[in-house]
């Protein structure tokens, strides 16, 4: 039986070290080896838990092969039993260290991986609460380590304030190029030529750039590349 592969890790720093990656490919090499499985193909990616599978880049190119899909373990598809519900009712999936696992197991198991993430979550909360409470004692390294992570949230939170405007740039360019499309068609019937006539025309026709200005040259040749247009030989 074809399948393929999914393997995750919550963070880029584990991606890049290949922490944890390689023990859930050799979990999944050895049972397929096991149940004379083909792996055709392993998806792998840096994403947390806590997004939808269906969300997940890397793991939509694995269900949009239409193959059973093996994990290592349940909590690399989700820690959530939702998640894990929806997911036996769109795709099969098997679990490298239960390969045999009927549904009903496999629901257990869900359960108890929601159950673990929320212990991990308490835990987490507790010994930052720990952690703040010595620094507000006096204990330097306690301190330290308290700004560290202060100053790491803020780095990410500009990151992901970055990537946000970047989408929101994208998006916005995309419908400009949708509205703006047959106007640069028109003109190209109509027999301009070079990019300083097309520029011309679409001011002429008082049509401006996703930033409200005039077009020019090289904003008209971005354009056209973006469209995948070119003027007539």
């Amino acid at each position: 039986m074809d399948v393929v592969g999914y393997v995750r890790v919550s963070t880029g720093k584990q991606e890049a070290s290949g922490l944890g990656l390689e023990a859930q490919v050799e979990y999944i090499q050895t049972a397929a080896r096991q149940q004379g499985w083909n792996v055709t193909h392993i998806y792998s990616e840096a994403i947390s838990g806590s997004v939808a599978p269906s969300a997940r880049p890397e793991f939509s190119k694995a269900i949009a092969t239409g193959l059973p899909i093996i994990v290592a373990k349940i909590d690399r598809l989700s820690r959530d039993v939702e998640h894990i519900a929806g997911l036996m009712k769109r795709v099969a999936f098997k679990v490298a260290t239960m390969p045999n696992a009927d549904t009903m197991q496999l629901h257990l198991f869900a359960v108890l991986a929601e159950q673990e993430r929320a212990f991990i979550s308490q835990r987490t909360r507790d010994a930052l609460k720990a952690l703040q409470q010595r620094a507000d004692d006096g204990c330097v390294l306690s301190q330290a380590k308290v700004k560290r992570r202060s100053d790491n949230a803020s780095v990410a939170r500009a990151a992901k304030k970055e990537r946000a405007a970047q989408t929101i740039e994208v998006v916005k360019q995309n419908s400009h190029h949708t509205e703006i499309a047959p106007h640069v068609k028109s003109c190209l019937y109509e027999g301009v030529n070079t990019l300083q006539s097309l520029s011309d025309c679409l001011n002429a026709k008082g049509k401006h750039t996703s930033r409200g200005g005039l077009w020019s040259p090289t904003t008209v040749r971005r354009l056209m590349l973006a469209l995948g247009v070119w003027f007539k030989k």
